[in-house]
């Protein structure tokens, strides 16, 4: 479990960090457009098979300076949390919504995301598994929030109803801790009301109690 204590460090200056949100991030906005605009094209084949090269070029020229693997998490001198590669939040990746989560310091987070036809799946509904994808991040959120993070033991989820595309809110909240444990409470509404609800327990596993121990600093979790 050694490498799940590995993270980066990045040299960046807040003005190179601005930069890189503004590049990165427009990059991977526009790589959403792509996305929906691919689900959704009506084109003729031929024109569909130029376009196709024409993107297949455009990934070779990116794959000609690249990470080695996935982009992990680092952190600038001034704690700043890079987290791109993540799915929920993650600003460099284009399968992320993304969610913009705002928290506070009580164990409590919340966000509003729109998702589009990516993330559909019953007709015009969002993907029960996509919802879990959202609470899971969520809950975590605030159970870091709140100062007693960990890394996701159980997450159970009610659906009440279909969620539809679109708008939707979602918050969470730490509901009661036990030492290591973290129990949250969340839930996804549209503007009708509450859809779905969660339950997540939330564990400090032993690598990162040690890593605690070690240098009295709590290892990330995003």
């Amino acid at each position: 479990m050694q490498d799940m204590l590995d993270y980066r460090v990045e040299a960046l200056t807040a003005e190179e960090h601005a930069r890189e949100r503004e590049v990165h991030g427009s990059l991977t906005q526009s790589t959403r457009e792509l996305i929906d605009a691919v689900l959704r094209a009506t084109l003729p084949d031929g024109e569909l098979d130029e376009i196709r090269g024409e993107i297949d070029k455009l990934s070779a020229r990116l794959r000609s300076n690249q990470l080695p693997g996935p982009f992990g998490i680092s952190v600038t001198p001034e704690g700043t949390v890079r987290a791109h590669g993540n799915a929920v939040v993650g600003l460099r990746n284009a399968v992320a919504p993304p969610v913009q989560v705002e928290k506070d310091s009580s164990g409590k987070a919340w966000a509003d995301v729109t998702l589009g036809a990516a993330y559909e799946g019953p007709p015009g509904m969002v993907h029960g598994g996509v919802s879990a994808l959202l609470l899971d991040q969520l809950c975590g959120e605030a159970a870091s929030a709140g100062g007693s993070p960990g890394m996701t033991g159980q997450l159970t989820l009610n659906y009440r109803r279909p969620t539809p595309l679109g708008p939707i809110h979602l918050e969470a909240h730490i509901a009661r801790v036990d030492g290591i444990k973290t129990w949250v409470e969340g839930s996804i509404a549209d503007a009708d009301g509450v859809t779905i609800e969660c339950e997540g327990l939330f564990i400090l596993p032993r690598w990162a109690r040690e890593a605690v121990e070690r240098s009295s600093t709590v290892p990330i979790f995003e």
